[in-house]
């Protein structure tokens, strides 16, 4: 049996939930009946930010919540999406009027709640708006876009969108910026190890004690292609090899680098990884404008990492350069 530190793991997503609230009480608030939080320090008069998906991505998406970034999170359980209701709840919680904007991963499941969710508030006489990240550029050719999922990129789409709704802009210029960023944003991953569910006696898929595995998805969904381990530089090169592909950059571009542990992955680990991409992005003379590297978007326990590109304009650079601020991350002053 996989060990866990959890009581019943039907109840894991809320407790942790609670949890959360409680160790963080100076920035955050539960949203009264269900599995949602909102901050503290959010501002009115502007369209409000709503994210939200499944737990055991953590720190994403419950730690994007803050000054500068999203105003609210509805939860779901563990790889699942919340429920149309919690998303309704979590909305109405932090409206204030200029409308809700939601963020979120492209998911059948995801899709669909927050579809209904919209036409529920809608009918209430809530404007809303919505984005689906799709960055994941091992999931679908780029000319089938639509079908990519939200991964690690998530990170730079969360700090975008909240800085573009507390510059004030309206629901329809926020969702013209986050079309943009979305077309500028490529990711790609692999796994060492699989994830483990709680309550789960199998991990999320299976791997040979050499193997690894290319393009994998957050949820355990299968790769693009299965190989054996090799050194650190050589898994950067294989990897960037498909975001260059998909996403070419050109000397004199500007770029911001996220390095993003899967979850077990360590800082020393990562931390080679970012050497070598550093490397080979100086060397093509692509401008590195700044840099994420830790674990942001992980998949409960899964080892390995992802690479996340996103080509920057003046007009992504002042958003991305606004300030933020939760306990996970921080930038410039407010």
């Amino acid at each position: 049996m996989y060990k866990k530190i959890i009581n019943d793991p039907d109840n894991a997503a809320s407790e942790f939930l609670e949890g959360f609230v409680l160790a963080n009480e100076r920035f955050y608030e539960r949203v009264p009946g269900v599995n949602g939080l909102r901050s503290k320090t959010r501002r009115s008069g502007k369209v409000s930010l709503v994210v939200g998906g499944g737990s055991g991505h953590e720190p994403m998406f419950i730690g994007f919540v803050g000054r500068g970034l999203a105003d609210a999170v509805a939860c779901g359980s563990i790889f699942a999406s919340p429920d149309p209701f919690t998303i309704c709840e979590v909305a109405k919680s932090v409206d204030t009027s200029a409308g809700v904007f939601f963020l979120y991963g492209n998911y059948s499941g995801d899709n669909l709640n927050f579809d209904m969710a919209e036409e529920m508030l809608q009918q209430e006489g809530i404007k809303t708006a919505h984005y689906r990240v799709k960055d994941d550029c091992a999931s679908a050719p780029a000319e089938r876009r639509d079908d990519r999922r939200g991964v690690s990129g998530e990170y730079f789409a969360m700090m975008i969108a909240g800085a573009a709704c507390d510059a004030g802009l309206s629901l329809g210029q926020i969702l013209e910026v986050c079309v943009k960023l979305d077309t500028q944003l490529c990711s790609f991953g692999l796994a060492l190890s699989p994830g483990q569910i709680p309550g789960s006696e199998n991990p999320t898929f299976s791997l040979g004690d050499d193997e690894i595995e290319y393009g994998i998805g957050i949820h355990g969904e299968p790769g693009v292609q299965r190989k054996s381990m090799q050194p650190a530089d050589r898994l950067v090169e294989d990897m960037y090899s498909n975001i260059s592909k998909d996403m070419p950059l050109k000397k004199g571009d500007e770029v911001c680098l996220l390095i993003n542990g899967m979850g077990s992955s360590t800082l020393i680990e990562l931390g080679i990884a970012y050497k070598k991409m550093r490397g080979i992005l100086d060397g093509e003379g692509v401008i590195v404008y700044d840099s994420g590297l830790g674990s942001f978007c992980t998949s409960m326990e899964m080892g390995g990492f992802s690479i996340s590109i996103l080509k920057l304009d003046d007009e992504l650079k002042k958003y991305y350069d606004a300030p933020h601020h939760t306990p996970y991350i921080s930038k410039g002053v407010f």
